[in-house]
């Protein structure tokens, strides 16, 4: 995605980099108060780069990244200065990947760069989170914390964040469907479900903090075990689509030691867990033949 405006050929320049983030385990779950598992995707990016414009910049409140450059702007008591921006994003949207979190990263840093101020991580979650309430209404936080961070975070509603050390010697195959998820409409579906959603709820959670002891053991082949029956939770919850239960299907046919769909379901991302870079690269290869439209690899 690259997304311009108001080109001008001046030199002065601002720039800001963002990574994104996928979830790893304990997607909806996590809305119920069981933990989820998320994981930086540093070498998926965004970039945003700041210039001088002829004209000032148009705030627009209800679109996250112009909200996330007016209140940087107006932080730095700069909001009536004459700016442009340019985004170019690897980070497609609405796939449970963090695109909106990583674009007001990106958007933020670019603003104080432009203005040659420093900004405290602190300061910029804050400005990112006004911008991500136009993108999610109510953000539990977790998009920007882990798109923010260099490691796994493990988040509980009204707990908190906890940075969890993940050294595998694994790597995961992130897969996009090339169907956007829909998470809001799968978070209301779940929550009309009542207590019929309840047991594939828990099973999650529980899922979930077994996970984070087989990362602490660093055994990748329960993680793959997990992954694949919390697969079978969210497939039970009806967030599955005939795309992402073919390229998990597929993913596990070669060599995957676990594979399942990855964030608010109905369409985004699977992602499988192979034990070599070898194995990740076959299966990346295998789901681009059976229509994955987006391929990454993330050392673990």
């Amino acid at each position: 995605m690259s997304e311009k405006k108001e080109k001008n050929n001046s030199g002065k320049k601002g720039l800001g980099n963002a990574h994104s983030k996928i979830i790893l385990i304990g997607e909806h779950s996590v809305v119920y108060g069981h933990p989820a598992i998320s994981i930086p995707l540093k070498n998926v990016t965004v970039k945003c780069e700041i210039r001088p414009s002829q004209n000032g910049f148009h705030y627009n409140s209800e679109d996250t990244l112009s909200t996330a450059i007016y209140e940087a702007m107006k932080y730095l008591k700069k909001e009536n200065e004459k700016i442009e921006y340019e985004i170019i994003s690897q980070i497609p949207e609405k796939r449970g990947m963090g695109s909106s979190a990583a674009v007001s990263i990106a958007a933020v840093r670019g603003v104080f760069d432009y203005f040659d101020r420093e900004i405290d991580e602190k300061t910029l979650e804050a400005l990112v989170n006004k911008a991500e309430i136009i993108a999610h209404t109510t953000p539990s936080g977790l998009d920007a914390k882990t798109c923010l961070s260099d490691k796994a975070i493990k988040f509980i509603r009204q707990i908190g964040f906890f940075n969890i050390n993940m050294d595998l010697g694994a790597y995961l195959v992130i897969a996009d469907s090339g169907v956007q998820g829909k998470t809001k409409e799968t978070v209301t579906m779940i929550r009309e479900m009542g207590e019929k959603a309840t047991p594939m709820l828990s099973r999650l959670g529980e899922l979930t903090s077994e996970i984070e002891k087989y990362i602490e053991k660093k055994d990748i082949i329960n993680i793959g075990k997990n992954m694949t029956k919390a697969h079978r939770q969210l497939s039970m919850l009806n967030l599955n689509i005939e795309k992402t239960d073919l390229l998990v299907k597929e993913a596990m046919k070669n060599g995957a030691l676990g594979a399942k769909i990855s964030g608010g379901g109905k369409g985004g991302c699977i992602i499988a867990l192979a034990d070599s870079r070898e194995r990740a690269e076959k299966i990346g290869k295998v789901l681009a033949e059976k229509g994955a439209v987006n391929i990454w690899i993330e050392n673990l």
